[in-house]
């Protein structure tokens, strides 16, 4: 199973592009000690260097819906700014969301269109009338109809037909991919400060966990 998070930090300050750089390696380490593997599909880079204004993460394994719950909300980082010293604040926010990356296009094959003869209306004298020209075709995994009445023979309106169909099936996936697109960029105007679902603060990392320091020349 995999899930797809979205980190942003919205229209914040640059603060909040490091808050999310430092956000992303401890949800990355965390996803670690639970048995997930984490991968970054996506990221935009903030204005200073390491920093980040967006990151989509890609989370895999058994309890990733459930970890990705954990991460879901206001995040807050906790730590005084790197860049300006004489804020007094110490609390930058950012948002993270599930949301959808993927969309798989509709399968279209022949075999799934069901073809009816039909009669077709209108001007065009009694062969027109009376003869069954006109093509009635069915998507059967969507179902999408399509009628095609506008040539005197039944093969060329069903190629017609089968031609639209085939057409307004890969709109309508243009259609949804662009819903798509358009809910994860709400997601970056979404974020709410205060009320985190998780407060984080800087911590020793791993490599000054597991590294010895180097000791100044002359010293033992």
């Amino acid at each position: 199973m995999s899930v797809d998070l979205l980190l942003s930090a919205g229209r914040g300050p640059q603060e909040c592009a490091w808050a999310l750089s430092r956000l992303l390696r401890r949800l990355e380490a965390e996803a670690v000690r639970h048995d997930l593997s984490t991968r970054r599909v996506q990221t935009v880079a903030g204005d200073r260097s390491g920093t980040f204004r967006s990151a989509l993460v890609r989370i895999h394994g058994a309890a990733a819906q459930e970890f990705a719950a954990s991460w879901t909300g206001t995040l807050c980082w906790q730590a005084p700014s790197p860049y300006r010293a004489s804020t007094g604040r110490k609390n930058w926010y950012v948002t993270a969301r599930p949301c959808q990356v993927d969309v798989p296009s509709t399968p279209f094959a022949e075999a799934d269109v069901h073809v009816v003869a039909c009669r077709t209306g209108g001007p065009g004298g009694q062969h027109r009338n009376k003869a069954s020209t006109a093509v009635r075709v069915t998507h059967r995994p969507s179902g999408l109809v399509v009628v095609v009445d506008t040539e005197r023979q039944f093969t060329l309106n069903r190629r017609l037909a089968v031609q639209l169909l085939r057409r307004r099936i890969e709109h309508g996936d243009e259609a949804v991919r662009r819903d798509v697109g358009t809910v994860r960029w709400r997601i970056h105007d979404e974020l709410v400060r205060g009320d985190p679902v998780r407060v984080e603060r800087p911590g020793p990392s791993v490599q000054d966990l597991t590294t010895p320091r180097r000791t100044r020349r002359g010293q033992r």
